[in-house]
């Protein structure tokens, strides 16, 4: 049988092809595998299917995902991505891999020397938000190989992504400069910036150029200039220049002539720029951007010239507020993930309604939709979802699409699996209101006497749905996804257990219990987090290993392969030399949850224990203290990890549920 599709473009016919063998052919496919057993023969179609997206862009990629998921990535694992995309539908996503190199071609022309560079760039893991302007010099320097490997990334990826038919976005040029440009143009008009996110000025604090300065144009045009001379270009730019910054006036006119700056200074490489811009600042400091304040920064550029990613639209709408971004046009977005956590999450009915009520608006001026997680690698379900909504007129029939994915995903109907993600859906998966997703669990931060413990749905449904996956094992357990998700939704029983367990820890030491603070820590300590590191230790895509190898596998010496790793550890878990956003980017991960976590809850519970015994009371304070010890000491110890997964997850699963089903 020949199954005939054709598309608009390369991605909207891999789109189709996606449709195709998901709709008719029951397959599927994610992040975490595929399930890809095609019907022999090929189902034929009655009639043709014709689809038309609603908008123009299906746009993919946050910022920081850069940083929190492809830092380490090569090109075999860029090149599934890319085609993941295309079967996806996405059409409009950013190319920032090896902008350094032209920025130090840049900096190195204009008369910085190489160490004024140095003290400039960040680490890998951290280059997200030095290309934001947030930070310098932090885990840095970037070796001259780490250049050139991204470069050879960068030329293969906008390559591949253009033989696919998507638009590539390039970076542009925000306004921030290294020290560096200081002395080398000593009357140039640049001003310090604040600290950023409890970073001080050591790593923080970087300069921008004013708007009104010639040398803004100057290094702004060079930058894109050989940019395009060295990638070509699809005319759509990225600058950030007040991400999570508070600019140094509220002055509608000097915010327009920012964003003037800014865009002229793309336009001079390229009369035809297009300004992507990420609409998060708005929502993060709405004190600060009132709708003056906004309108001032998007009429600085002529209208339809720019587009804004409303990115956290699924929980708090700009477009709302700001009559549609006042005539600029934007993307519905879906944040939903937070610093790469692990954590099952989702908003399902707000992204079944939202992007349809946006096209409603009055003077919409909706352009498409996007996915903008700041990690991926994930909740497979919320992305596939959302995939699929940026191709419909209408909302979808939840509860029937999510039994649809079950079988799809597995590859078979089975009655427990789909009756464990219809529970998982209206529950877990539907967080209405405003909904933040950053991992608060007792389990990946560090403890106190004041651990939020607030759960936004049931406890139980997670818990039956784990005895329901459970349950469908002997049928599906052969299927790899199938293994994802059964270790996924044990890890988050095995999350919501923790919390129990140090509520029982904090009541049993208010009470001065100690027999039950030893009961309750013990079974924390030293069975819990344990089995709960086993069971993560049991997949390969749950594993530190994975993460800290693959770091390493960059390097091009021991001494690189050394700092690379640091960066990658200090990612997930202190943020910063001191802790500055600790925790932030947590992950529930094989060897992390027992070396990281584990002992950190075990510091928590002998500190209790001993202020019991001796009668004084307990510190927060001296414990922070004495905790940041094991923190810098977990990312400085060498340890090397497994980057292969041992024992049955089935088995390991069954084991942690005959013990703590409640």
């Amino acid at each position: 049988v020949a199954v005939a599709v054709t598309g608009s473009s390369g991605v909207a016919a891999a789109a189709g092809l996606y449709r195709y063998l998901r709709d008719f052919c029951g397959c599927h496919l994610s992040w975490s595998g595929a399930q890809l057993r095609l019907p022999d023969p090929l189902p034929r179609l009655r009639t043709e299917i014709r689809v038309t997206a609603p908008g123009r862009y299906r746009y993919y990629q946050n910022a920081c995902t850069q940083s929190y998921s492809y830092a380490w990535w090569d090109w075999a694992r860029w090149e599934r991505e890319i085609d993941w995309m295309a079967l996806s539908g996405i059409n409009l996503a950013p190319a920032f891999a090896g902008q350094e190199a032209t920025w130090q071609r840049v900096y190195r022309s204009l008369g910085l020397n190489q160490s004024e560079i140095d003290a400039y760039f960040t680490g890998p893991a951290f280059l997200a938000w030095n290309r934001m302007g947030n930070l310098r010099g932090w885990a840095g320097p970037l070796p001259p190989a780490w250049h050139l490997k991204q470069l050879y990334l960068q030329y293969r990826i906008v390559e591949r992504m253009r033989s696919l038919g998507m638009i590539t976005v390039l970076p542009a040029f925000a306004g921030h400069v290294p020290q560096g440009v200081l002395r080398v143009f000593p009357r140039v008009n640049a001003t310090r910036l604040g600290g950023w996110s409890h970073f001080d000025c050591t790593y923080s604090c970087t300069y921008l150029l004013d708007p009104e300065d010639p040398m803004f144009q100057v290094i702004g045009t060079l930058f894109l200039k050989e940019l395009i001379k060295e990638f070509g270009t699809d005319h759509v730019y990225s600058a950030d220049t007040f991400n999570e910054m508070t600019p140094l006036s509220s002055d509608p006119a000097y915010l327009s002539r920012v964003s003037n700056a800014v865009f002229r200074s793309m336009t001079g490489a390229d009369p035809e720029a297009l300004w992507l811009m990420q609409g998060w600042l708005f929502q993060h400091q709405p004190d600060f951007w009132q709708p003056a304040q906004v309108r001032a920064l998007l009429h600085g550029v002529p209208l339809g010239r720019m587009i804004v990613l409303d990115l956290f639209a699924e929980s708090k709408p700009v477009y709302q507020w700001t009559e549609s971004f006042y005539g600029q046009p934007f993307i519905w977005c879906m944040l939903h993930n937070f610093g790469g956590n692990h954590g099952l999450f989702g908003t399902v009915e707000a992204i079944n309604r939202g992007p349809f009520a946006a096209r409603r608006f009055p003077n919409s001026t909706m352009v498409g939709t996007g996915l903008v997680p700041e990690g991926i690698e994930q909740n497979d379900m919320v992305y596939e979802l959302m995939n699929e909504l940026g191709w419909r007129q209408e909302p979808l029939d939840l509860p029937s699409w999510v039994t649809r994915y079950a079988e799809r995903r597995y590859g078979a109907p089975n009655a427990a699996a789909a009756g464990a993600w219809r529970l998982l859906l209206r529950s877990v998966y539907n967080c209405t209101g405003v909904c933040v997703n950053h991992n608060r669990s007792p389990l990946v931060r560090r403890p106190s006497l004041r651990m939020d413990t607030e759960l936004w749905y049931n406890a139980s449904d997670v818990y039956e749905a784990w005895r329901l996956l459970l349950s469908a094992g002997a049928e599906l357990g052969a299927s790899p996804t199938f293994r994802y998700d059964l270790v996924d939704v044990t890890r988050q029983a095995a999350q919501q257990l923790v919390s129990d367990y140090y509520v029982s820890i904090r009541r049993a030491f208010q009470s001065h219990a100690l027999p039950e603070l030893l009961t309750a820590g013990g079974v924390l300590v030293y069975d819990l987090l344990p089995e709960l590191d086993g069971l993560l230790s049991s997949h390969s895509l749950f594993l530190l290993g994975r993460w800290l190898e693959s770091a390493r596998a960059v390097a091009t010496s021991d001494q690189e392969a050394e700092q690379y790793e640091l960066n990658a550890r200090n990612q997930v878990t202190l943020w910063g030399p001191n802790g500055n956003i600790l925790d932030y980017a947590n992950k529930q991960l094989g060897g992390l949850v027992l070396d990281y976590y584990g002992v950190r809850w075990s510091l928590f519970v002998s500190t209790l224990v001993e202020s019991l015994n001796s009668g004084s009371p307990f510190h927060q304070d001296q414990f922070n203290q004495a905790v940041f010890q094991v923190e810098r000491g977990f990312v400085y110890n060498k340890k090397r990890y497994p980057a292969v997964p041992a024992g049955d997850t089935l088995d390991i699963s069954r084991k942690l549920f005959l013990k703590y089903y409640p």
